[in-house]
Parts: C-alpha cells; sequence; structure tokens
C-alpha cells in the first residue's frame, strides 16, 4: 500500500469527499510525475500537518529526483515567508509599503534547480492554501507567460485544496479520538 493510500484509510467517513478527491487527484495523469508528486509535496507542507507531509514526502521519494524533492520543499519555504510578506503590502491601507523594497532573499525562485513553470505551479498552489491574492495573481500570470495552459494551474489549484482538506479532515479524526469516552 502506498504511502497516499495509507493516508486516505486514515480519512473518517465524514469527509469522504475528501477521500474521494484525494483518490481522484493521485490517478489525474494531467500533469507530469514531477509537477504533479512536487504539487502534493509543497502543499503537505504548507499544511504543517506532519502525516500529510510524511505520506507525500515519501510518495515524491519514489518518481521524483532529489534535486526536485529540494525543490519543493523550497517553494513552500519561500512562499511561506512571501505569502505572509505580500498580503501584508496587499492588504495594508498605506501605499508606502508597495514601493519598499522586500528585503527578503528569494533566489531560489530564479534557481530552483527545476523548469521554472514547475516551480510556479508549486509556488501557486502554496500561495493559494496561504491565501495570498498578491502571489497568486503573480505565479498565476508567471505561469501564463511561460505557456502553461488554464486547465493545469486550475489542476494546480485544485491539488492545493485536497491537500488541505485531507490536512484538516485528519486533524478532525485526531481531535474526534482524543475526546472519545474512556
Amino acid at each position: 500500500m502506498s504511502s497516499i493510500e495509507h493516508l486516505g484509510k486514515q480519512i473518517p467517513d465524514f469527509a469522504k469527499d475528501v477521500r474521494l478527491n484525494l483518490t481522484s487527484m493521485v490517478a489525474d495523469e494531467t500533469l507530469s510525475p514531477q509537477r504533479q508528486y512536487g504539487l502534493l509535496l509543497a502543499s503537505a507542507i504548507a499544511t504543517r500537518n506532519p502525516a500529510v507531509i510524511a505520506a507525500m514526502e515519501s510518495a515524491a521519494d519514489a518518481v521524483m529526483t532529489p534535486t526536485a524533492i529540494a525543490a519543493a520543499k523550497s517553494a513552500a519555504c519561500v512562499m511561506a515567508m512571501n505569502n505572509v510578506y505580500y498580503r501584508f503590502v496587499h492588504l495594508a491601507s498605506n501605499p508606502e509599503y508597495k514601493t519598499m523594497p522586500a528585503r527578503l532573499r528569494m533566489n531560489v525562485i530564479a534557481n530552483s534547480g527545476v523548469d521554472k513553470s514547475d516551480f510556479e505551479l508549486w509556488s501557486l498552489a502554496v500561495s493559494a492554501i496561504n491565501g495570498c491574492g498578491a502571489c497568486i495573481e503573480a505565479h498565476e500570470k508567471a505561469l501564463r507567460a511561460a505557456g502553461v495552459s488554464s486547465e493545469a494551474i486550475q489542476t494546480a489549484v485544485r491539488f492545493a485544496a485536497t491537500v488541505q482538506s485531507v490536512a484538516v479532515a485528519i486533524e478532525a479524526a485526531g481531535h474526534e479520538l482524543s475526546r472519545a469516552p474512556e
């Protein structure tokens, strides 16, 4: 049994739709394996759920190079920083922040070791989970300029939404178990 199948078995019946979406997502062949498993891993890291991260990293190990795995992890990490910063700049009422340099290192975006559009897709997925509209817009625009289809972009966000819902379902199941009568 794969790590993702094992993860799916941990999803309780109250979240059956989440389990079905996870199964469908893993069977989806519209993206290359590197794009697909990079999305799964970067999205899992963004959820901050150890069980989901472990399952997705195990699955990614089977199909991705160590360089690509490191790039997916880098996308999650740099977007964790950028999503906070650029969401603040976007939401703050003082327009002066938009003119100030970020002064944040993000060299990995240009030098990730994988195809730029793969890294952008993973960054978009993490930005969707983290809710940064400015970053979503920037990554979607870069992907479209690189010739990535709307369908691939939508699939990436669908993957992110599913991975996030898996993390929430597993978390909810854990709380349900901790409240069970003895």
